[in-house]
């Protein structure tokens, strides 16, 4: 009876080596059972959630002092290897493996570098009508193409606080680019926010999700509706920006962590000091300006045609695409 040849036979030697097992929370020192939970319940279930998280966060969650919470994310941070300092060549190699979606018009994929860019945050903003949900639901559909046609071959988590949602969309959307309808669907994980407090909730249900399911795409349509509703009034401002910013900067968490592209779209105030030009500009100040890594305003065109133009970004010019909006999605 033959043998089977032994692994090292077989060219096991080559094979890359196995990986270090995970360190459990429970394993850090100053953390037990209990604290290990409640920092699970709220989000974070391995070292590296807990090493880049704030003591202030890590405190509130675990229900601990701030001064226990430095030392355990210290402490995480050593057994992650994180902080440490890496060359200008090492992050432009790393960065060539960022992911790219298609928004199916080539126009605007030239606009944003190549397509919406993961770790990530894209917000597009506009009056009604300018074309900023059907956007969200075009990468939410493309994203799931393989990366020769413009995806990643992932799956989506869509917040929805307006109810603007559109199963039958998403399903002319697929039909477009030859997938199917019912599977396309399926790929999409909605929720519907009914305010600011859950929108947050939402993001942390996404991490729980992401961990089974390999999400690549998480969309919030739109970022500031319900903070704008609820805090009303000058003396609510501050508060209001303080939220507002806790929450980009779990969206940002969150892209870095799963490698995952962030698009949020974004309502508009009008300026009545402005008497020449657009009067309008997007909700959130410098909060919102600052955490977007890429900033698209929307307007209208002669229909079905829109105009995007980028007006923030790291490392793009500013600059205009039109595209058009037709029955199979976005378009040239």
């Amino acid at each position: 009876m033959p043998t089977k040849p032994s692994p090292k036979a077989a060219g096991a030697e080559d094979a890359p080596p196995a990986p270090k097992p995970a360190i459990a929370l429970e394993d850090l020192p100053g953390i037990g059972g209990i604290t290990a939970e409640k920092l699970r319940e709220s989000g974070y279930t391995d070292l590296m959630e807990l090493a880049v998280a704030s003591p202030g966060d890590v405190a509130e969650a675990a229900e601990i002092g701030v001064a226990i919470a430095q030392r355990i994310i210290g402490e995480a941070r050593r057994k992650a290897d994180v902080g440490g300092f890496e060359s200008g060549t090492t992050l432009l190699e790393r960065r060539k493996k960022l992911g790219r979606i298609t928004t199916n018009s080539k126009a605007l994929d030239e606009l944003l570098g190549g397509g919406v860019e993961t770790q990530a945050i894209t917000e597009f903003s506009g009056e009604f009508g300018t074309g900023k949900t059907q956007i969200a639901h075009q990468v939410a559909v493309d994203i799931q193409l393989p990366p020769a046609q413009g995806g990643l071959l992932g799956e989506v988590v869509y917040i929805d606080t307006e109810s603007t949602f559109r199963p039958e969309r998403i399903v002319d959307m697929a039909k477009g680019v030859g997938l199917d309808p019912e599977e396309a669907l399926g790929h999409i994980h909605v929720a519907r926010a009914f305010n600011s407090n859950h929108q947050m909730l939402l993001v942390q249900k996404a991490q729980e999700l992401a961990r089974e399911k390999p999400i690549r795409l998480l969309v919030v349509d739109s970022l500031t509706a319900h903070f704008r509703s609820e805090y009303l009034g000058r003396a609510e401002l501050a508060p209001r920006q303080q939220h507002l910013n806790r929450h980009l900067h779990e969206l940002l968490r969150f892209s870095d962590t799963y490698n995952a592209a962030i698009v949020v779209t974004n309502q508009v105030s009008a300026r009545p000091d402005i008497l020449f030009g657009d009067p309008t500009r997007p909700i959130g100040g410098n909060i919102v300006a600052h955490a977007a890594t890429y900033r698209v305003y929307l307007r209208k065109s002669k229909p079905p045609k829109r105009i995007a133009r980028l007006i923030d970004s790291p490392n793009l010019p500013e600059g205009e695409a039109v595209f058009s909006l037709t029955t199979e999605g976005i378009r040239d």
